[in-house]
């Protein structure tokens, strides 16, 4: 038989399946569930992940049509607590707090990695995270917006003042991706790549003073193994073109009212070379379930979590499911006027 020069050229602690055709359709149906990641990811089955890839929220930029408390930050003081001290994510929940909109960045990274803990058990020894975040220039006054990016657009917004203090500065590009990962390292991931996603088509800034934020990360995590060096699935035949860590891909408009979603060529190829065929690929922050969409396409299951009610719906279309009416944060169909 011939050696394969592929798997030859990998190192002995990547796990690389056979190569299949790109578009290969899968049998089996997707999922969306609508609710918070943090309760959904507990209830996975161990060990039934074989990638979880996704992009959170941004801190404290916008509301995504939810509900939330402007005045959290003074509910955890009048409770003896200080601002800098961190309530757990369930506390900050119950108190009416969403994802995104923490009153401080560190409360922010903190819950993110929470909620991924939370899903720990559930990635297989070989699985992988591929995890999008974005970043967040400080200000004492921000802008929340529904949707939409700071500081553009005419969609509605709502005014808060964050507490400066420490590295929490005016003009401060507060290098949120930069906290989360290494705050991911020491709980055990291994970081094995920081993808760059340039961006070349970013909307103009009115800013005189600094240049456009035109990139993004992509962090890939791995299980750390109680001994030896990490072993997971990876396929270097389905990566980019000379398999660099920076990766172009233009960005794309919103579709079904949310304004940040992933374009296709950016996920496709961390979905082949990181999650066998046939495995599972989760995103437990599934947006319009652009992610579902292109895992099902390439023969892999798909599974979403998604919060918002709506969201969810367009995620259910996407991936082809038989629509359903959304239902709110207490489990409440809200039908829909038929006229």
């Amino acid at each position: 038989m011939t050696a394969d020069p592929i798997q030859d050229l990998l190192p002995e602690e990547h796990l690389q399946g056979p190569s299949e055709p790109a578009g290969e359709p899968n049998e089996q149906v997707g999922e969306v569930r609508q609710g918070d990641a943090y309760d959904l990811m507990a209830e996975l089955e161990p060990e039934s992940v074989d990638l979880l890839i996704t992009s959170p929220p941004y801190w404290g930029l916008r509301t995504y049509g939810l509900d939330h408390n402007t005045e959290i930050l003074g509910v955890w003081k009048a409770e003896g607590n200080n601002q800098e001290d961190i309530p757990s994510y369930e506390w900050y929940r119950k108190n009416g707090g969403v994802l995104g909109l923490e009153p401080l960045p560190e409360w922010f990274i903190s819950h993110l990695v929470e909620i991924f803990q939370r899903g720990a058990h559930a990635l297989t020894p070989t699985g992988s995270m591929w995890i999008n975040i974005g970043d967040t220039y400080f200000a004492r006054w921000s802008s929340l917006r529904q949707n939409g990016r700071q500081g553009l657009g005419d969609n509605p917004r709502e005014r808060r003042r964050t507490p400066m203090g420490g590295y929490r500065q005016e003009k401060q590009l507060l290098m949120i991706p930069a906290r989360f990962a290494i705050a991911m390292q020491n709980h055990r991931w291994i970081l094995r790549n920081d993808l760059i996603w340039h961006k070349p088509n970013v909307p103009p800034r009115p800013e005189k003073d600094r240049l456009r934020l035109a990139h993004e990360h992509f962090y890939h995590f791995v299980k750390r193994p109680k001994e030896g060096r990490p072993k997971y699935y990876y396929d270097m035949a389905h990566v980019e073109k000379d398999a660099r860590d920076v990766v172009t891909v233009n960005v794309q408009s919103g579709t079904n009212g949310h304004s940040a979603t992933f374009p296709p060529s950016l996920i496709t190829p961390r979905i082949l070379s990181s999650c066998p065929p046939g495995g599972l690929v989760l995103d437990p922050f599934a947006g319009t379930g652009t992610a579902l969409a292109v895992a099902l396409e390439h023969g892999r299951r798909a599974i979403g979590f998604e919060l918002s009610p709506s969201y969810s719906v367009a995620a259910r279309r996407k991936i082809g499911l038989e629509e359903v009416e959304p239902v709110d944060s207490a489990g409440v169909v809200e039908h829909t006027d038929a006229s």
